[in-house]
Order: structure tokens, then sequence, then C-alpha cells
């Protein structure tokens, strides 16, 4: 792994600061792993498993087809925009507290939003869960990044992490599914609280909790140019599904975000205590793995998003037989995420398996082109998703070992931040490029044919469908060329001027 030397237990004691000591036993730390997992999996639901109840909720509670967007879009920008703030959260104030009040925090809120009897009130409860969100997953990262440093243990640890990542959409379609086709809509929000009940008893009883650093500050300039500038960034993006790439609310947020994000840039550079120290950021790898996240989560949604709208629409699946159909791929990735870590990465280091992961990823995109209005789900869905999910384990897992290995323990928060924070720009760019582009196909198929013709409309869908898939196997072209070109040769090691290697 990228650690400049060997990690053991008996090495030195835990730095100021920790949250939990090395000499905890072996089985306890797989207890925290299991314990963190479960966590992260309640937050990487709830991008996908809300999305299959919006109808059901829609007509509850009486709201128009424009304010369902907001009901995804709430979420995604509470989250997306403090991810940065809640890593330095857990790096500054410690780990468990932040680990803790996150989970509680969005237990709170998906209470609010299953509980909604109005349109405002869920809104709400759905930005609140981003709120809260940001706060628990880079605490949730770090906290595996402080507690396994043998580099035996670390590479199991984030197979399973990485696939729990990796597979949390698919996971989240299906039980979405189940809940609103046998209880009802509610159940999708509710359902965190059964999961935040366990994850906080774990916390409690596992995690210690060390004196926080009286010296260290919070960056309030960073924070509020780095805030404004995702909340820019992500709410440009969202606006470019419901309005034109011209207007406005679409490129004068995105001009808005990128010129704030440069200016914080800027300032970390001068800043006495920085939100995001450079540092964190010099090492080659490490910025390999940030790129390898922020292209999968864009190309990602080519595959659940227009897989989902064909299984249903065009094979004509129920939501639970959807959910079902991805199973095989989340199988797989979840099985090559954890093999990447405990094996390849220590043979032949990210420079290969990452662009391996993308290859595979693009392979099973082109693949999916070939779908048509006669296809079978056996014959001609399943193949290219093995190889899909394949492809995603084989980046996700290794790129969240890559980024957060060698980062000192008082970083360790913002490092994880920083990996969330591409997985979540990814997944804002992808939805609406891959949105506006199938939607284009969609229309451009339409001109000179008859758009009342039933034949005519799914074969437009179609063609709307196949575009995602290109794109989104492009996607994982460029990222093969780019993750082959920007990590190192062999084992990853930590660059000497990088953040320093954590020692246990």
């Amino acid at each position: 792994m990228s650690q400049t030397a060997a990690a053991t237990p008996e090495a030195t004691p835990f730095p100021k600061g920790g949250d939990q000591a090395d000499g905890a036993p072996s089985g306890r730390r797989w207890w925290i792993l299991a314990m963190v997992g479960l966590a992260q999996l309640m937050v990487v639901l709830d991008a996908t498993i809300v999305n299959i109840a919006l109808p059901t909720a829609q007509a509850d509670l009486g709201f128009s087809d424009g304010s369902r967007t907001w009901i995804v879009t709430a979420y995604s920008l509470a989250f997306g925009s403090l991810l940065l703030l809640g890593g330095r959260i857990a790096d500054l104030f410690g780990r468990k507290p932040a680990f803790l009040v996150g989970v509680s925090g969005f237990a709170v809120a998906s209470a609010i939003a299953g509980a909604a009897t109005n349109f405002e009130v869920l809104v709400t409860g759905r930005a609140l869960q981003g709120l809260f969100g940001a706060l628990l997953a880079p605490a949730a990262l770090s906290l595996l990044t402080t507690t396994f440093t043998d580099a035996k243990e670390r590479a199991k640890a984030f197979g399973i992490f990485g696939a729990i990542a990796g597979s949390g959409a698919a996971v989240g379609l299906l039980l979405g599914g189940l809940l609103t086709e046998y209880l009802n809509w509610r159940w999708t929000l509710c359902v965190n609280l059964i999961i935040a009940v366990v994850a906080i008893v774990g916390g409690w009883l596992l995690l210690e909790r060390t004196e926080r650093d009286r010296g260290a500050k919070l960056d309030i300039p960073g924070t509020v140019l780095v805030t404004a500038g995702l909340f820019g960034i992500v709410y440009g993006f969202s606006n470019a599904e419901s309005h034109d790439w011209s207007s406005p609310l679409s490129w004068g947020f995105l001009a808005a975000g990128t010129a704030l994000l440069a200016v914080f840039a800027g300032w970390q550079t001068r800043a006495a205590h920085p939100l995001l120290p450079l540092r964190v950021l010099l090492d080659r790898n490490r910025g390999a793995a940030f790129a390898a996240l922020l292209v999968a989560s864009a190309g990602m949604f080519g595959v659940f998003l227009f897989l989902t709208y064909y299984l249903q629409l065009t094979l004509g699946f129920s939501a639970i037989q959807t959910g079902l159909a991805f199973l095989p791929m989340v199988a797989t990735l979840m099985v090559s995420a954890t093999m990447s870590t405990t094996f390849l990465l220590s043979f032949v280091g990210p420079k290969i398996v990452v662009p391996l992961g993308m290859a595979l990823g693009a392979v099973g995109l082109f693949w999916l082109t070939t779908l048509g209005l006669d296809s079978s789900y056996a014959a001609n869905v399943l193949p290219p998703l093995l190889v899909t999910g394949l492809g995603i384990g084989l980046v996700m897992a290794p790129s969240m070992s890559v980024g957060t290995s060698g980062v000192a323990t008082e970083d360790a928060g913002v490092a994880s931040a920083a990996l969330n924070t591409m997985q979540q720009i990814g997944g804002s760019i992808g939805t609406p490029l891959l949105n506006t582009l199938a939607a284009s196909a969609a229309t451009s198929y339409l001109v000179g044919r008859n758009p009342a013709d039933k034949l005519v409309q799914a074969q437009a869908a179609m063609d709307s469908y196949t575009t995602a898939f290109m794109w989104s196997a492009l996607l994982f072209a460029a990222g093969a060329l780019i993750t082959a070109l920007l990590f190192r040769r062999g084992i990853a090691t930590a660059d000497p001027d990088a953040a320093p290697t954590v020692h246990m």
C-alpha cells in the first residue's frame, strides 16, 4: 500500500487526535468496519432508494412534476457543498463525536422526511439528510483510515468498504422497490432509523474518544468559499436537467462555482489553518485516485439510471424485478473490489488495476449499446452488466484505498471528504449530462417520423438509452487513459512532499 514504512501495532502510539487505539484487538477493528460500513450504506442508499418511491410520494402529497426534482436536489446540494467542512470538523473535534452526531442527525432528518405531510417538510428533511450525511460520510471513511493501518488488514477493509460504496446505488433500487411495493414510500426514509440505531450503539461502544487539539482552528473564509463554490457547481448541473444549458441558472452558477473554487485554492496557500491543506493533494497517486472517483461516478449513472429505464419501460420489469436484475452486478462488484485491494494492488499497483477497471467498465457499457426492443435480460443485459460490475469494483475500492493511504491522522477526515466530494461532483455532472444527451438523441430520432406511433416512441426511447450508454462508456474510456497516465508505476508509495505517512 502507499505507506513509506511498515505499520505495526507495537511501533508507536496512536498520534494525538486519533480516535482508535492501535492496541485494540483485531476483532474489535472488524466490528468497527461492520459498524462504519453500515453507516456508509445508509448514506449511499439514499442516493437512489427514494427515487423509486417518488411517483408514489408525489401522488400522496400532491406536489408537481417540477417540484419532484427538488426531492433529489435538496439532498445532493447539502451533501455535496458541505462535505469538506464535515471532513475538517471530524479532524478538529474528533471522529467519534462527528460520526455519532452525523448518524443521529441523519436518523432524525429521515424521520422528519418520512413523516412529511407536505412537500416543504419532505424537502427540508432531505436537505437535513444531506447536511448530516456530509458530516457522517467523511468521518466514517477517516475512521477506517485511522483504524486499519496494517497493510493486509487495510486492504481487506477497504475492499469491503469500496464494495459497499460502489453497490449502494443498486441496492437502493432493490430496497426502494421492495419497501414501496410491500409497505409504502415513507419506509424508504424511515428504514434509516433501524440502521442508525445499530450504528449509534456500535459507535458508542467501539470507538474511543480522545482529546482534540485546542490550538486547531477552523478556516472560516475557506469554508465559505468552498461551500459556496461546491453549491454553485452542484446547483448548476442540477439546473441543467430542468433548464437549458444556455440558461443563466445553469452556466451562471457553474461559472460562479468554478470561480469561487479557484479563489478557494489560492486562499489555501496562504491560510494559517487551511480547510484543505495542499499537502493532502500533492501526492500524485492520491490525485489520480480523486480523478478516478470523479470520472467513474459520472459514468456509473449510465448503468443505474438508464438501464433502470430500459428494464422498466422497455422490458416491462417491476420495481422489485429491476432491483433484482442489478444483483449479479453487485455480486461481481463486491468480489472484484475485495480482490483488487487484497491481492492486485500489492502485486501490480494502481497503475494497472484502476485503468483495467475503467477499461472493463467501458467494454461493459459499449456492450449495452447493442440492446434493442426485443432483447432479453439473460442473453443481452446480464453479460455486459457482469463486466461493468467487475470494472467498477476494480476502480472504486483501490481508488478509496490509495486516496486515503499515507495521510496524516489530522488530515484523514478532510482527505476522506475530498474523496466523497469527487464522487458527489461526479454524480452531479453525470446525471444532467447524460440526461441531456439522451433527450437530444430521442428528439433527433423523432424528426421526420410520426411521434404518435407507439413503435416510433419506443425506438426513440431506445435511442436515448443507447446514447447514454455510449457516452458513459466514453467517460470510462477517458478514465482509463487519465488514470494510466497519472498513477505512478509499481506498488503505491507516498511522495515525500505529500501528507506524511500514518504511523500506528
